[in-house]
């Protein structure tokens, strides 16, 4: 069995101009093999040649168009197994802070939602994913432990 390291995943937020954070899920085109309808966060295939912060920088423009304000590598790593080639897979996992609202989806998305905490919860079908969202949601309300993210000039 091998372990690879072939995709990366960003949680997608924004500040409101009451303060308030607001999380991007984005749903799944029907057309998709792969959990076709299901809401997530955005995920990509790194590409030959190409780094995990590198992949997610282009997956979040090709399937979002936003160009992130701010850009954080998080302190999680996701996994999981594929039966297709008998691997282990670690998932790196990144924050982009997004200017605005504006999104324009890729057809591999057949909608969006910006939403608080609870609302982006209750959307996101992966577990994992739901554990970025939860973990990253500690780090905005803890303004220190905020400062811990190694935040990537981009």
């Amino acid at each position: 069995m091998d372990i690879k390291t072939k995709f990366a995943e960003c949680l997608i937020y924004n500040i409101r101009d009451d303060g308030t954070p607001q999380f991007l899920v984005l749903k799944r085109s029907p057309d998709i093999k792969i959990y076709p309808h299901i809401w997530q966060i955005v995920t990509g295939t790194i590409e030959e040649n190409e780094n995990a912060y590198e992949c997610i920088l282009r997956e979040i423009k090709e399937e979002t168009g936003i160009t992130p304000k701010r850009f954080f590598i998080f302190p999680k790593v996701n996994q999981f197994y594929s039966p297709y080639d008998d691997s282990v897979n670690l998932v790196p996992v990144f924050i982009a802070e997004a200017a605005n609202e504006t999104v324009s989806i890729s057809e591999e998305h057949s909608e969006y939602f910006w939403g608080s905490y609870d609302e982006a919860l209750e959307k996101i079908f992966m577990l994992t994913q739901k554990e970025i969202l939860t973990y990253f949601n500690g780090f905005l309300k803890n303004k220190e432990l905020f400062k811990t993210l190694i935040e990537i000039n981009i």
